[in-house]
């Protein structure tokens, strides 16, 4: 069972309530302060998929290498790279030129972390006008970005997945190849506000 969180402290706390075979996904913003205690104190971290610098892969596998050397089943920390594709500067993730050099990063200084891939959230307006006939800008961009990122690292085409799509627009990422989609929102409706948000343990 896979489920998804974007927010560091809810993450944690529902680890702690919620089975232990649970595969949680990170997919929102990190900061790098709270990078080693996510990949140390979620044993059950499957992937963590806002990763967009090099700061932020070392802290990981900091934290996941003191989780491995705690219990021997805790497995490398998947992560995936992302790419700002819209260009935005409201947005997270390396630009497109930069993103071989960070997966290279992953590959070769972090033996506790595993690249599975790159991941985009792309331009409101974009994805607004996104059909399953029409391509999205920023899925084209991403899925030449890890064409590139593939060669350049000498992998055979397909081992790198795309994570890119959400409510509003998975059907047009689907089409353009997407391994990933995130659709929250239609599943769970409307996440509250951080501020707002509180994990409610039942008796």
């Amino acid at each position: 069972m896979h489920f998804g969180e974007n927010y560091v402290q809810e993450l944690l706390e529902k680890s702690k309530l919620l089975p232990r075979s649970i595969r949680w996904h990170f997919i929102g913003g990190l900061q790098s302060n709270k990078c080693k205690t996510l990949a140390e104190q979620v044993p059950n971290l499957w992937c963590v998929s806002s990763v967009d610098s090099e700061k932020k892969c070392n802290e990981l596998e900091k934290g996941r290498r003191a989780a491995i050397e705690a219990n021997a089943e805790v497995e490398p920390l998947r992560v995936m790279v992302q790419v700002n594709t819209s260009g935005e500067e409201s947005k997270s993730g390396v630009e497109p030129k930069d993103a071989l050099a960070l997966c290279r990063h992953v590959v070769e200084k972090c033996p506790h972390l595993r690249l599975t891939g790159l991941m985009t959230i792309g331009a409101i307006a974009r994805s607004k006008a996104t059909t399953p006939e029409t391509e999205n800008e920023d899925f084209v961009c991403l899925r030449d970005v890890r064409d590139k990122v593939t060669e350049g690292l000498g992998w055979e085409q397909g081992k790198l997945e795309l994570s890119m799509g959400m409510s509003a627009d998975f059907e047009g990422a689907i089409a353009m190849g997407s391994d990933e989609v995130r659709v929250g929102s239609d599943i769970f409706g409307e996440r509250p506000a951080k501020k707002d948000a509180v994990v409610v343990e039942k008796g």
